[in-house]
């Protein structure tokens, strides 16, 4: 049994859009608790398993796994055979958790710096790199297709895109990295949960 634990308008809408994506919803039961909020509301909930009441948090047959790239990686290994599944064995595996892992080791904490205002400072940057080459990354990736991986879209493109949708303002001053943002953005899981999270 796979229980997938959501907080709408949070971190785990990635992770529900990817069940979305995959047609899997069916199978995981998604059970809806409230986080803490930046704005002062919410709480922790005492039916959320996660250890620091935070979102997503996925329980497969009892054991539980937080973090957005570990359940995105580990969910294209339970359903290889689903849409958009980058499995073991598939040619873009290693291309897919490299994107998992640029986003959580690189990605977030970089904007992270640049909406706390520290990203300028050279400690920030020759740990986390730096906007203009997260962009170059971005790009070079995307040259000649539309997602981020030669066999197509995944669960790497609705990890990267994610902060963008919080702050377009956020996303690269690109031609590229725009429209590929605006891809994802208008895909029709993805709209099917923001709509739910926002009703």
């Amino acid at each position: 049994m796979i229980t997938f634990f959501h907080s709408p308008n949070s971190r785990s809408s990635t992770v529900a859009m990817a069940i979305e994506e995959m047609g899997i919803s069916a199978e995981i039961e998604t059970k809806i608790v409230t986080v803490s909020r930046q704005d002062g509301s919410g709480g922790p909930d005492a039916d959320n398993p996660h250890p620091e009441h935070k979102v997503p948090a996925l329980a497969v047959d009892g054991v539980l796994v937080t973090e957005r790239a570990a359940i995105l990686a580990l969910l294209s290994e339970l359903y290889p055979d689903a849409p958009t599944a980058i499995p073991p064995g598939h040619p873009d595996r290693g291309p897919f958790l490299m994107w998992l892992a640029y986003y959580a080791g690189v990605a977030e904490p970089l904007i992270m710096g640049m909406v706390c205002e520290v990203a300028d400072n050279p400690v920030w940057v020759t740990t986390y790199r730096d906007m203009p080459a997260m962009a170059a990354r971005l790009e070079a990736a995307l040259e000649g297709r539309d997602y981020l991986l030669e066999t197509g879209f995944s669960a790497a493109d609705l990890l990267m895109a994610s902060p963008f949708q919080w702050n377009r303002d956020w996303l690269p001053k690109s031609p590229v990295i725009e429209a590929w943002f605006e891809r994802v953005t208008a895909r029709p899981a993805v709209q099917a949960v923001i709509a739910r999270d926002n009703a």
